[in-house]
């Protein structure tokens, strides 16, 4: 129990899940990325493995949400956790454990092994964005022009620019149009329920070939069509171009819609390369590797969009000693 020393007496877990009926043997603290919140994985008196999630003050509305999404994705058939117990007034929720390894955990396993669990996420994925607009209208705020391009800022000042990787002048202005102009373009098209963080590290392979439980799902809002997509396949765990064309053509019917993935994939990528940068100034620097290659998914989007015509071979030379590393 000693990964429980930090909380005070007043607000200790212990105390919470004895109230519930559940004993304790073991409290293993999980790491997470950078989040406030606080995970682990407990034994409890019965042999069953739990998560224990903590969200401090100022993350109070994320629990209740939380709880919001569950019911809506259980009820339209995305395994997710089921919610063993909660306060979210106290910040503590206890939580089914779907396992130790997400997909990504298991990125070293081979595409032999990991294809299946991509197809199936393309099943789950149909059913977050089958979920009615109205049903998460007001729990977060939408993927909309402003928003997309926010995240886009946080990239350009915090990773490309430090980086000289904008360019001349000439070259970064043309680039930050092409990117305003796809943000612009996102937000005009059809409108789905996203889950926002559609990726392999919120994937958990479950018992039974290519079942899949969705973590991390707080965030469900509106965004564009082909969002979540584009998260999956351009997102930590790279699928091989043959499994990501065979998906795609699952998925995609017109080059319209094809447009819209790419548009989606350019933002995704280069916003991520953002995050995983602010990761790390904030002491977690794992996903610095990740950047190159999300940057080089970055450059492939961004020749096949009308916006970005003519800028990749400059950027190519410009951000060549970083996609080397």
């Amino acid at each position: 129990m000693d990964s429980f020393a930090a909380f005070p007496e007043s607000a200790s877990p212990t105390a919470w899940l004895a109230s519930m009926g559940y004993e304790v043997l073991e409290a293993t603290s999980l790491a997470g990325d950078v989040s406030p919140r606080r995970y682990f994985r407990l034994v409890l008196g019965d042999g069953r493995s739990a998560i224990l999630a903590y969200y401090p003050a100022e993350l109070r509305d994320a629990c209740d949400r939380f709880v919001v999404t569950t019911k809506l994705l259980h009820d339209t058939r995305v395994r997710v956790p089921a919610i063993l117990g909660a306060s979210c007034k106290e910040g503590f929720m206890l939580l089914e454990d779907l396992g130790k390894s997400t997909l990504y955990d298991r990125r070293d396993d081979g595409w032999a092994s990991l294809s299946p669990y991509f197809e199936e996420s393309i099943a789950v994925w149909q059913h977050i964005r089958s979920l009615p607009l109205e049903s998460i209208r007001d729990l977060n705020p939408a993927l909309d022009r402003d928003l997309l391009l926010a995240e886009l800022q946080q990239t350009w000042e915090i990773y490309l620019t430090p980086r000289q990787l904008t360019g001349d002048s000439s070259l970064s202005r043309a680039l930050w149009q092409a990117l305003a102009e796809v943000c612009e373009q996102l937000s005009k098209e059809p409108q789905v329920v996203c889950h926002r963080d559609f990726m392999a590290r919120n994937l958990v392979p479950l018992a039974g070939a290519g079942r899949l439980g969705v973590l991390d799902h707080q965030d469900l809002r509106q965004g564009p069509s082909f969002y979540d997509l584009a998260s999956l396949l351009n997102d930590s765990l790279f699928p091989p171009p043959e499994l990501e064309s065979a998906l795609l053509a699952r998925c995609i019917s017109n080059d319209s819609e094809m447009l819209s993935y790419h548009r989606a994939a350019l933002q995704r990528t280069v916003k991520v390369v953002g995050t995983f940068e602010a990761f790390a100034k904030r002491g977690n620097p794992r996903r610095l590797r990740l950047i190159p290659p999300t940057l080089s998914k970055a450059l492939y989007h961004l020749e096949r969009v009308p916006e970005g015509q003519g800028l990749a071979p400059s950027l190519h030379e410009l951000w060549r000693p970083v996609l080397a590393t």
